[in-house]
């Protein structure tokens, strides 16, 4: 049995343990799987013990970045994005997982970034995965931050990214919140104005909770096309998994398995 984990500032409401309980019953895996929230303050001091207790992580916000100094190899995606979101102890190595998540969430929905522009929200680790991912599938993105030196990290580092200062109203084919406004105790608040959001044609939050966010209700409002971030959490897991238990990933048995995860739980 492997123990593992997801850590992040608040894994309260996370459904990682669920999500990571059904693969591995539905693929012939055996785990115990459990939350760690983990204060900014105390992150240093509680990585290190993590490492001896642990066979693996998954790393939420705002961990993504902070964990890479502590592994011994970054490997594949997480070496292009510089963020993390995967840790295999056995090796010490850091993966990522969400860009092949985020991706197969926009095919299985329908959604061709191909010639298209995109609206990035945040320049973090999960917005820095998705701005790789879209523009290797042929995306003009402009990503905002109001961190404005992280997003033109991005521009500096990924062809095809260009960094704005501020947000114009103008049409976007998708908008993408990777901020985490409207969670938590930003829950009820869009990182946008109805405005802007009523540009676009369809709108991703990669946010699961609530299933609805304030972003994604008023383009709904609009009559856009909505996503949320349940089926990219879900693959992003299941791409963890097969890392975790080194299977080999499959796309049609990953979508299989997140419509009777939603059957079962959404």
């Amino acid at each position: 049995m492997k123990k593992l984990a997801v850590i992040g500032k608040d894994v309260s409401k996370s459904l990682s343990p669920e999500i990571h309980a059904f693969i591995a019953k539905n693929t012939g895996s055996n785990l115990e799987y459990c939350k760690i929230s983990i204060p900014e303050c105390e992150f240093d001091a509680t990585a290190g013990k993590l490492f001896k207790e642990y066979d693996g992580f998954n790393v939420t916000i705002p961990y993504k970045l902070s964990i890479m100094p502590y592994l011994e190899k970054i490997k594949g995606d997480a070496k292009l994005f510089g963020a993390v979101n995967t840790v295999r102890i056995c090796d010490m190595s850091g993966h990522n997982t969400d860009g092949l998540g985020f991706m197969l969430m926009l095919k299985n929905n329908g959604v061709d970034v191909n010639g298209k522009t995109v609206l990035l929200l945040g320049a973090g680790g999960a917005g820095r995965s998705v701005a790789k991912k879209l523009t290797d599938s042929g995306a003009s993105v402009y990503v905002y931050d109001t961190k404005t030196e992280m997003a033109k990290s991005l521009e500096e580092e990924f062809s095809g990214v260009k960094a704005i200062t501020g947000i114009d109203s103008k049409a976007y084919y998708v908008i993408i919140n990777a901020t985490g406004i409207g969670m938590h105790s930003t829950e009820g608040v869009s990182p946008v104005s109805e405005e802007i959001i009523n540009q676009c044609e369809v709108a991703v939050d990669l946010i699961y909770t609530p299933k609805k966010s304030e972003f994604l209700r008023i383009a709904e409002n609009c009559g856009k096309r909505i996503i949320n971030g349940e089926a990219m959490l879900f693959y992003q897991a299941y791409y963890a998994q097969c890392i975790f238990f080194e299977k080999p990933a499959d796309e049609a048995e990953a979508k299989r398995l997140f419509n009777k995860f939603g059957e079962e739980f959404i």
